[in-house]
């Protein structure tokens, strides 16, 4: 009888550490797939959000780039309209020196038309005379040479200036000028100068009618404003 219990109690002491062992064994695995099935479920969870964040990142990057064009354009715009105010600026400035509201310098020519040397056997002394259609032949080539502004011995023409011939002076706008007739023009000096001295041009014409004439180029010419109208 003492064996047999020495033998049963040896099974059912190996057979309750099997039991304990299988039931820690089972338990382990339980909770080994418990925290496994919580990983998987962060892990999606934290997936799901990664895509989330990416989607709203995709989203916010294409209204920066919208924001960014409308920026440019804006931006186009305004350059565009900082050119035209510009241009109207500068147009501005050009229209009051050719009324002569404005002080201008810089290079040009100056021409000198004086009286022939008169001949006592010529009847007619007015052929010796500057009259106001020479004064007009040089003034015109002058501008159409790109002349910004004009003097006549220092009177600066404006845009309604009128030239009369009265007796042996000039009238420019009622002022009276003897000769000689110091015509200053502020411009391209050489091309000034190459176009009055052209073959058969103004020039030519003036030596022809017994006028003196010289011309000079100058690096820098001052013209005052016009005041008073």
């Amino acid at each position: 009888m003492k064996g047999r219990q020495v033998i049963f109690s040896l099974v059912f002491l190996v057979l309750g550490f099997i039991l304990t062992f299988s039931f820690r064994l089972t338990n382990g695995e339980n909770e080994a797939a418990d925290i496994s099935t919580k990983q998987w479920e962060r892990d999606l969870n934290l997936r799901n959000q990664i895509v989330e964040v990416e989607e709203k990142n995709r989203l916010l990057q294409k209204d920066l780039n919208a924001n960014q064009e409308t920026i440019q354009d804006i931006e186009k715009s305004f350059a565009e309209e900082e050119q035209i105010y510009f241009n109207m600026a500068e147009d501005a400035e050009k229209y009051r020196m050719y009324l002569g509201k404005v002080k201008v310098k810089g290079q040009g020519v100056e021409v000198r038309l004086s009286d022939g040397n008169y001949d006592p056997n010529e009847e007619n002394i007015n052929n010796y005379i500057v009259h106001e259609h020479h004064v007009f032949r040089v003034i015109n080539e002058l501008y159409i040479s790109g002349a910004s502004a004009i003097s006549i011995n220092g009177q600066r023409l404006k845009a309604n200036s009128y030239i009369l011939c009265n007796g042996p002076v000039i009238e420019v706008d009622g002022y009276q000028h003897p000769a000689p007739f110091v015509i200053s023009a502020i411009g391209d000096a050489d091309v000034m100068a190459s176009a009055l001295n052209l073959t058969g041009g103004v020039k030519d014409r003036l030596v022809n009618d017994n006028i003196l004439f010289s011309l000079e180029t100058k690096q820098e010419i001052v013209m005052e404003p016009i005041y008073g109208s």
